[in-house]
């Protein structure tokens, strides 16, 4: 039996959700509000939204969590910041 690949229709969520999930959400919230002048540039942005979308945006799927948190601060800068609020 030959293993063959399986494409799907760009625009099909109801074959594969997770990657059409994040197309969408990519070109939404990054794609189609730049305008990008050099490949440094999109780059940059790119890697910036990858982080900010696995680090801090909140995830439904994750009761509204984000997949992967920023580590909690070390105890040594605690004490800095106590006397600042």
């Amino acid at each position: 039996m030959e293993a063959k690949t399986l494409y799907i229709e760009p625009g099909s969520p109801w074959k594969n959700g997770y990657v059409e999930s994040f197309n969408g959400k990519i070109r939404d919230e990054l794609l189609d509000r730049e305008i990008f002048y050099t490949l440094q540039e999109v780059q940059v942005l790119t890697e910036e939204y990858r982080q900010t979308y696995n680090r801090i945006k909140p995830h439904s799927s994750l009761s509204y969590r984000p997949p992967a948190p920023q580590a909690i601060l070390a105890a040594d800068t605690v004490p800095a910041l106590v006397g600042l609020t």
